[in-house]
């Protein structure tokens, strides 16, 4: 898994630099993205532009990898601490949640986000 976790923590890198183009780079054409604004998922690269170009003019999210694992399906669950804020700079939230990635010809194929315990 330590190839994952390191092309996981690059597509971090991108996300929270908003390198757009970067991110957009590691996603599998036909991507499932979680929409954490709206629920569901939006699908392939021109709909995850979309959906972060929204998000990123609405609020201004941080995530930093703490931990990954490799799930019974072999997905990778990546441990996150997620800081949002609005576009003024004001707190919004600083949580720990999950990050399920599958990935598949080395890009990633479906992202989906779920609560953690702590």
């Amino acid at each position: 898994m330590s190839g994952d976790a390191e092309f996981l923590r690059r597509v971090y890198q991108c996300f929270n630099a908003r390198d757009m183009e970067g991110g957009l780079a590691s996603l599998h054409g036909d991507v499932m993205w979680a929409n954490g604004q709206d629920g569901g998922h939006v699908h392939g690269r021109e709909d995850v532009r979309s959906y972060w170009t929204r998000q990123w003019a609405m609020i201004d999210p941080h995530v930093e990898p703490r931990g990954f694992s490799t799930g019974p399906d072999g997905e990778i669950v990546v441990r996150i601490h997620q800081i949002m804020r609005d576009v003024a700079g004001s707190l919004l939230a600083d949580k720990m949640i999950g990050h399920v990635f599958r990935i598949e010809d080395g890009l990633i194929r479906r992202f989906d986000i779920q609560p953690t315990t702590e």
